[in-house]
């Protein structure tokens, strides 16, 4: 059974990875580099400072800061654990694959699409109650993670078991962050 689902996961890897053309390739790449999500970024936290404060705002950025060191760890114990070759690295389907990039770490989860999740889902959380549009920062995990198969460099499941990990611990971080606050801020 489970190498069932791991051949379709490959085939649909291909498949979605095929999709692509050089056209697009240097938008999917600029897509992918977290560097390029900074305004973004910028926004999120101009927007918790202005609708908590310096204080409260400044601690739930810090609080965010370390929600991506414990995702960023979390996923290379996982990815360590797992060691599910890339699919750029995976002697099967290698050749079959466009790839742009060539990471050589495990494949199996994607930190992109769980920490993306991870914070968007928390942010999204905190400001629900003051900004009609916030549910649009969802669209950021939703392109970052797809980026990742547009390049070739993980699998639908590594995305899928990204996004729901990172949908899981924000809102388990959420809620801790709920019953700090009320401690801290009351």
């Amino acid at each position: 059974m489970l190498d069932s689902i791991i051949n379709l996961d490959k085939q649909l890897l291909v498949f979605l990875n095929n999709l692509g053309n050089e056209q697009w390739d240097p938008f999917w790449l600029a897509v992918t580099n977290q560097f390029h999500w900074s305004p973004l970024f910028l926004l999120v936290f101009f927007l918790i400072i202005k609708s908590f404060g310096w204080k409260r705002g400044g601690f739930m950025i810090l609080s965010m800061i370390i929600l991506v060191a414990f995702s960023d760890q979390f996923t290379n114990l996982i990815k360590d654990t797992v060691q599910r070759l890339r699919p750029n690295n995976d002697p099967e389907i290698k050749d079959l694959l466009r790839t742009l990039i060539n990471p050589q770490s495990y494949s199996f989860m994607s930190g992109h699409a769980t920490t993306s999740t991870f914070f968007t889902v928390y942010v999204t959380l905190l400001l629900k109650g003051k900004y009609k549009y916030i549910y649009l920062l969802l669209f950021f995990p939703a392109i970052f993670a797809y980026s990742r198969l547009y390049l070739g460099v993980h699998f639908p499941i590594d995305i899928f078991v990204g996004i729901t990990i990172g949908t899981i611990f924000a809102n388990l971080y959420f809620t801790l962050y709920k019953k700090i606050d009320k401690v801290s801020f009351a």
